[in-house]
């Protein structure tokens, strides 16, 4: 997900980042269009004195976000008497901002928690947010005490709210008891949020069913259940009784009664045996890659949530969403290995080692060439002969719903691609609720239908196309009738961040955890990588270093781009007497849209965990 940063007006504008805190800051109410998984009731921080507030500012497009929401999942069952989160929606994509959307992500990704609609990004500006996710804790008496964007940053939360506890049962100012979180009513459908589909070699369609945690057979009819694999609860449990974790992509092992399942959630490759129904594990340790090893034995190498799979050049293409590259599994081999990527996030063709992927989410084969849908960039794109090939598409922030040529068409967050017989292109154009049909013979794009709930995949069954509506929790059948749409642009709501032309400085900002240190045992143990859109945007600077303050020369000729910047930071217990300290990677993506303005500022802060050097959040 891009972690983009705009520059709105700043009401909260310091962070601090333990219990030991430089100043106190009122922590902003908290405000927006309505709550969900409140039983329709208002919740205010003047509520919640008493508890440890954790707010989760995140958007329910960005993979980063998804994975701080299983983050948080250990940390909210062992605090839970003290602890309330409250997740803060704040959305990217026009879509997003839809109410109804909103309810329905709340139900697909398991949020358990009070969730805040900001659809106007008020409560979002208010804590002056800059990236998806942030996690803002706010201490009983309603102080904010520690601030941190992206993933990762589960011990050090632990830490603080043990020291949290400690300090407010000592002043009675610390309630325990249940929190405003009310659970909805179940609903109850065969189908719930289905992501993809695939037809088997008898004919019947296999469909994984998310939200259920299963793999359900159907008949040829897409409604009649032939058998559920899965028992329907969240685990990875192998063989015959099997679990899942919000399973997605499905591929066919050609020749074969084998189908290899994208357990997205659990960060694996599973094999279904349709003769026996046993499951199997192919690749991925059930850790989520962070840094280290791409290649190598299948299970030694973490994958990070494997989104769709394709068989492609004789193994499976798999498109890792979770760090912006594709994958490829070797079962020859046994081996798994980066196919293309750099793990930045936006557009860039060329050659695929080079690449930018942006949260690709759909595959499909045609012959040699590999078609993919990235959800991010809304982009229909290509490999091909080792090189990458943009379609559609025009970075993070620019999406809709417009037909015709392709260097002009437009889609919004597109999750799956099927190819036809004729080598034309169905994409499901997800947050558009359209089916969307590119001709490479005319280099065209058309809409061949509307008003489809969330649209997944598609497929060919009998001669029609069966599209997987995945919100509407079911498969649907359309005719292949165009009709033209020439809809509106839209860019992200978050304004640009103005900066200057010339001499610059790019500062990522981090403090390591109470009781933790900079893991420098092995060598540098920060990265930065910064390059941008247009490549022209930076002068000087651009490329993969060791700390987190990079000088930069910005181009007085460009007046628009993107600043693409992925940090990380490793940090270990800091106890002399531990032989084996316990070490964690913390990881930050931002596409940062930028304006260059004559007298802007000459630098620019990102927040990854902790504070600058004037005690304040990254602005």
């Amino acid at each position: 997900m891009d972690a983009g940063t705009g520059r709105p007006s700043t009401v909260l504008d310091t962070a601090v980042t333990t219990v030991k805190r430089r100043a106190r800051v009122r922590a902003p109410e908290l405000v927006g269009r309505g709550w969900l998984n409140t039983g329709d009731a208002t919740v205010s921080l003047k509520d919640l004195r008493g508890k440890i507030v954790l707010l989760d500012f995140w958007t329910f497009c960005c993979i980063n976000c998804l994975h701080v929401l299983d983050e948080l999942r250990p940390l909210e069952k062992e605090f839970e008497d003290v602890l309330v989160t409250i997740g803060v929606h704040s959305p990217k994509f026009v879509h997003e901002a839809d109410p109804e959307a909103l309810k329905a992500a709340v139900e697909r990704y398991g949020v358990h928690h009070p969730v805040l609609d900001d659809p106007e990004l008020t409560t979002w500006q208010n804590y002056a947010v800059k990236a998806w996710p942030t996690l803002t804790l706010v201490d009983p008496e309603g102080y904010v005490v520690h601030v941190a964007a992206g993933e990762g940053h589960v011990e050090a939360l632990r830490t603080i709210i043990r020291e949290l506890v400690e300090e407010h049962d000592e002043k009675g100012t610390l309630h325990r008891g249940h929190g405003p979180y009310q659970a909805p009513e179940p609903e109850n459908t065969t189908l719930r949020f289905p992501a993809k589909a695939v037809v088997t070699p008898s004919g019947t369609i296999l469909v994984s069913d998310s939200a259920h945690h299963s793999i359900v057979e159907l008949e040829p009819d897409g409604e009649t259940v032939i058998r559920r694999i899965g028992t329907g609860e969240r685990g990875r449990r192998d063989g015959l009784n099997p679990t899942f974790s919000e399973p997605a992509g499905l591929a066919l092992v050609p020749g074969t009664n084998d189908v290899v399942v994208a357990d997205t959630v659990n960060h694996l490759l599973r094999n279904l045996n349709l003769d026996t129904g046993e499951v199997t594990t192919l690749a991925g340790t059930g850790e989520q890659w962070r840094d280290g090893e791409t290649d190598g034995p299948a299970d030694k190498i973490d994958l990070t949530s494997p989104w769709d799979v394709a068989w492609w050049n004789g193994g499976v293409a798999i498109a890792m969403a979770g760090n912006h590259t594709l994958g490829f599994f070797d079962p020859g081999n046994n081996t798994v290995k980066r196919l293309a990527g750099t793990t930045v996030e936006g557009i860039n063709d060329g050659p695929a080692e080079g690449a930018f992927f942006a949260q690709t989410s759909g595959l499909a084969a045609d012959g040699d060439r590999l078609w993919m849908v990235d959800s991010e960039t809304s982009a229909l794109r290509y490999l091909e002969d080792g090189e990458v090939h943009t379609v559609v598409g025009k970075g993070l922030f620019a999406f809709g719903h417009k037909d015709g040529d392709a260097d002009e068409a437009l889609l919004q967050h597109p999750l799956g691609v099927t190819v036809l017989d004729d080598h034309s292109v169905v994409i499901s154009d997800t947050y558009n609720n359209a089916i969307r049909r590119f001709d490479p013979e005319t280099n065209t794009l058309t809409t061949i239908a509307t008003d489809v709930a969330e649209p997944s995949d598609a497929l060919v069954v009998d001669g029609e196309l069966v599209v997987v509506a995945s919100a509407a929790h079911r498969l649907e059948r359309f005719a292949a009738a165009a009709t033209k749409i020439d809809g509106a642009a839209h860019e992200v709501k978050r304004p640009s961040t103005d900066i200057a032309p010339g001499e610059f400085e790019l500062a990522v900002v981090f403090t390591p955890p109470t009781g933790t240190k900079l893991d420098e045992r092995y060598g540098p143990s920060t990265r930065l990588e910064i390059t941008s859109s247009p490549p022209e945007l930076i002068v000087e600077g651009a490329g993969v270093g060791t700390e987190l303050v990079r000088a930069l020369r910005i181009n007085d000729q460009v007046t628009n781009g993107v600043l693409h910047v992925v940090a990380q930071a490793a940090s270990c217990s800091d106890d002399p007497a531990d032989e084996h300290p316990v070490c964690r990677l913390t990881r930050q993506d931002w596409g940062v849209p930028v304006r260059v303005v004559a007298d802007a500022p000459t630098r620019l802060p990102l927040l990854m965990g902790g504070m600058d050097e004037e005690g304040r959040q990254g602005t």
